[in-house]
């Protein structure tokens, strides 16, 4: 059965094909194929090549109606000819012929009405071990009458001679065909491409039908509340959601329809970095059997080491979610009550928390906000304001104003309270203040998720024009107004001068004459 799909879609002549393995499969096959090592908890690790990250610049769409009326075109979203496509598309097909396959059926979305099949073919067992890793599972029974509605094809091993002469940025080629439902991967081995690239078209498939596609995390309290957490890389997304006291509906990648909230995936992605085990105990826990490591340095009888960076700094895990003890088995919940946008402020003058107005939401949302701060990229010597669309600019097929009008519609039907959460520096910016503490850090969102955060007066700060509770458990005025924990006055106000400009400056983009909306007098003004 699977072979004559295969051979359907030009995969001619496979000498083997593993159809849907399982772990414990996976695994023999990993290590008989010398494709991984195992570690002394039982997960695997493998080495991803010269890739340890997407690459961005290397992914492209079709160019074809209808999609190419609803696609963003410009850098995150570049353009590829139909002919340019199918060339390494019938590349890709070669490649994985006569080859022994590893196939993967699984869905993407736990919402019964939103969900995705999707079937992914690669010629390597770990790879095959990570989408199965990242995406929800199928029943046996499901699996039985499973019928793809996209495919991946992930020839890593081939590269694009030819990209000089396509017009394309480099030999690696991640490309995407929407009318015809299928991707193909060139010249990369690395494992997050499928992730992403599916995430990619959530955002494009369910926009389209009234429906939120989200990066970020969520869980849900004892009571039903659901809470979204949205947030650039080093914010405290996944740390923040990973909370003792409520049970974890995902931690990267969510949808928003009219049944509520759901997760696209079956597992978590977590950077292991410095990973210790006293302060993130469930991410340390969730690394055994049929865990995947990539790019960790390993000594000894498969110790891992995970404060060397020496391969890379993005080193990760993927795991299954039922890892995690406290997870909702479901990977759904309610529509949200509150939603918490999370920015690590290297410049040290965002408050710790503030209440948003729905028009402030959509401002906040639409920027996207964090700092880089020295250290984290080469060349970078102080703090870098990073403005990514959405928390996830680099996955938004569409324009960002459809996501945010999207959202400010969902606020407005069901009620939600947003916040602004600073998990960044006080007192100084990065070099001279200190990071808000992970306690403090915790004061506030608690303060959000039992409500307790309304029984206090708010004051609105100037410039950012910013709602601050004036009392708060017992955190300092100093931590709640960050103007009060700086020395020197007039350089807070010049640095807080400084970051609203860069708001201003990134926010023109979105004032064109055909906006359909104008959230800019929501954003910061320089004298007010």
């Amino acid at each position: 059965m699977i072979l004559n799909e295969l051979e359907a879609i030009g995969i001619k002549n496979s000498s083997e094909i593993f159809h849907n393995l399982d772990y414990a499969e996976l695994i023999e096959h990993e290590l008989k194929n010398g494709e991984v090592k195992q570690t002394k908890t039982g997960a695997t690790t493998v080495d991803t090549g010269i890739f340890t990250g997407r690459s961005p610049k290397d992914k492209y769409f079709v160019e074809q109606d209808p999609s190419k009326k609803y696609i963003a075109w410009g850098d995150v979203n570049k353009p590829v000819s139909k002919e340019i496509f199918e060339e390494l598309l019938l590349l890709t097909k070669n490649q994985l012929s006569e080859k022994s396959l590893y196939v993967t059926d699984v869905f993407c979305g736990s919402s019964k009405a939103s969900k995705r099949s999707v079937r992914f073919v690669t010629e390597l067992a770990w790879q095959s071990h990570f989408v199965k890793n990242m995406f929800i599972r199928p029943t046996a029974g499901e699996l039985a009458k499973f019928k793809p509605e996209f495919t991946v094809l992930n020839a890593c091993k081939v590269v694009n001679d030819k990209w000089k002469e396509h017009g394309l940025n480099s030999e690696v080629f991640v490309m995407f065909d929407v009318e015809e439902n299928i991707a193909i991967i060139g010249g990369t081995y690395y494992g997050g491409e499928m992730k992403k690239g599916i995430f990619s078209m959530m955002n494009y498939w369910l926009p389209l039908e009234g429906k939120m596609a989200m990066h970020c995390s969520a869980n849900v309290g004892k009571d039903g509340d659901t809470a979204l957490f949205f947030g650039l890389s080093g914010t405290g997304k996944t740390t923040l959601s990973t909370d003792p006291n409520r049970a974890l509906i995902g931690d990267d990648e969510h949808g928003w329809d009219d049944d509520g909230v759901f997760n696209f995936e079956g597992g978590c992605y977590a950077k292991v970095i410095n990973l210790d085990g006293k302060s993130e105990p469930e991410i340390y826990g969730a690394i055994k059997t049929d865990a995947l490591l990539e790019n960790v340095v390993t000594y000894g009888e498969g110790e891992v080491d995970y404060e060397d960076d020496s391969k890379t700094e993005n080193t990760r895990v993927s795991y299954p979610i039922e890892h995690i003890q406290n997870h909702v088995e479901s990977l759904q919940a309610g529509h949200p009550k509150n939603i918490i946008f999370l920015s690590a402020d290297a410049f040290g003058v965002l408050p710790p928390v503030s209440k948003l107005s729905k028009e402030q939401a959509m401002y906040y949302f639409l920027s996207g906000y964090t700092a880089k701060v020295a250290g984290t990229e080469r060349g970078v010597t102080e703090p870098v304001a990073t403005f990514s669309a959405c928390f996830g600019e680099a996955f938004l097929p569409l324009h960002p104003t459809e996501y945010a009008k999207l959202l400010g519609e969902k606020i407005d039907k069901y009620g939600v309270n947003v916040y602004l959460v600073n998990t960044g520096w006080t007192g100084g910016g990065y070099g001279v203040g200190k990071r808000m503490s992970i306690k403090d850090t915790r004061t506030c969102i608690n303060s959000i998720l039992d409500g307790s955060i309304n029984e206090s007066e708010f004051r609105v700060t100037n410039t950012f024009r910013l709602s601050v509770p004036n009392t708060l458990a017992d955190l300092s005025t100093s931590v709640l107004f960050p103007r009060e924990a700086w020395p020197n006055d007039a350089e807070f106000i010049e640095t807080r001068d400084r970051l609203a400009q860069m708001f201003i400056d990134n926010f023109k983009k979105y004032q064109t004459e055909d906006s359909e909306f104008d959230f800019s007098e929501a954003g910061p003004k320089i004298g007010s």
